[in-house]
């Protein structure tokens, strides 16, 4: 049976790829240790759990609106107010199944046939395949790594066309952990707007920063940036709820109420009972869990990035958030005698039992990333294997 166009280029998730690969030696016995997930290893909170229990016991079990409770959305605006200055009603808000899925529903109501969204590379490896899907070309910026991953202006000006609709902004960044300051956000805005260009502002890692650094939504720079801004944010990282799948975007009326039908016509809507555990992630004024989390992620990010930069040919941009590692391993490869990051990847994983994600996925095949929400041993222990692994291997 034949299949359709838009999944015979589709290219699977890297990510996901890498961590199906180490399970599967696992299985088999082997002791390998995963950095390719990019999940908290801490358990959800227990006052989230106790009301989804709640939830469960009060019967709120039924199909709810498409683009989720009223409740969840009221705590969604007040979360923006009082962290992001920004103001939103209800119907300028859609929850959705994840924040995976908000970014693809709005792909979908956004793009018509061969328009253009600018991703900055290194990008999340879905970026460009949702863009795909909904028949849109993705237009890849490469970030300078001198620039710590981050696109300068006249890089955008070069990168805009006719054809251009939309641009994606991931800050903290997923795969890098690099971040845009207010005057790198508010001069980006500025050329967005002159062009009337959208732009789809992903900020799912904005409470996992470990400077004095201040995350910024570039939806709060000026009521115009607003107007074309759709924000993608969710609970999965905030809260370490990932396999709850809640997120949601925030933006214009007229995209949510379109992303709101597609969803309807799709998914119905989001689990009932995720929608109340994440109301309750948003109601409970609870610090200590994100805080501590914190501490323990910046506390592994400085013990595993100076592990990393002592390893001949490894070099790293040191992150500012997120949980990931994204060193350039070009001259580890070639003093190991591989041709490619992605061979040494995979020689890694199968002498060394150490399973990374190649960077050629997010778009720098020089790079890898690793992802520090692990136990600190863990991180201890690879670092030693590919340090390991390296000095074995060269010429």
């Amino acid at each position: 049976m034949e299949l359709a166009n838009r999944v015979k280029t589709l290219t699977p998730s890297s990510t996901l790829a890498i961590s199906a690969k180490a399970k599967e030696l696992k299985q088999q016995g082997y002791d390998v240790i995963g950095l390719g997930v990019g999940e908290p290893d801490f358990n959800t909170p227990d006052y989230v759990i106790r009301a989804a229990e709640k939830a469960m016991k009060d019967g709120m079990t039924k199909y709810t609106p498409s683009g989720g409770i009223n409740e969840l959305k009221q705590a969604i605006i007040h979360k923006f107010k009082d962290e992001n200055e920004l103001s939103y009603s209800a119907d300028e808000i859609v929850v959705t199944t994840g924040a995976k899925h908000a970014l693809y529903t709005l792909f979908q109501v956004i793009l018509n046939n061969d328009d253009e969204v600018i991703i900055p590379a290194p990008y999340w490896v879905s970026y460009p395949e949702q863009v795909k899907l909904a028949g849109g070309k993705p237009v890849i910026v490469d970030a300078s790594e001198d620039n710590e991953f981050k696109i300068t202006p006249s890089q955008l000006e070069q990168a805009i066309t006719e054809k251009t609709k939309a641009i994606v902004i991931n800050s903290p960044s997923n795969p890098t952990g690099m971040m845009y300051n207010r005057d790198e956000l508010a001069k980006i805005g500025e050329i967005c707007a002159k062009h009337n260009i959208v732009i789809v502002s992903d900020e799912i890692y904005e409470k996992l920063i470990y400077t004095e650094d201040k995350h910024v939504s570039i939806a709060s720079l000026s009521d115009k940036l607003k107007q074309q801004t759709i924000v993608i944010n969710g609970v999965s990282k905030s809260h370490a709820m990932t396999g709850w799948r809640i997120g949601y975007a925030a933006g214009d009326a007229k995209i949510i109420k379109a992303m709101t039908s597609l969803a309807s016509q799709s998914t119905s809507n989001p689990t009932s009972i995720a929608q109340y555990a994440a109301l309750a992630a948003y109601e409970e004024t609870d610090t200590e869990t994100l805080s501590n989390m914190k501490k323990v992620f910046s506390e592994r990010l400085e013990i595993l990035y100076e592990l990393l930069v002592e390893i001949p040919g490894i070099k790293c941009v040191k992150p500012k958030g997120a949980f990931y590692l994204f060193p350039n391993v070009k001259e580890a490869a070639l003093i190991n005698g591989y041709n490619n990051v992605d061979e040494w990847v995979t020689a890694l994983l199968e002498e060394e039992n150490v399973a990374l994600v190649p960077g050629s996925g997010f778009g720098s095949p020089d790079n890898v990333r690793l992802s520090y929400a692990a136990a600190t041993d863990l991180l201890k222990e690879a670092a030693k294997r590919i340090k390991r692994f390296v000095e074995n291997h060269r010429g």
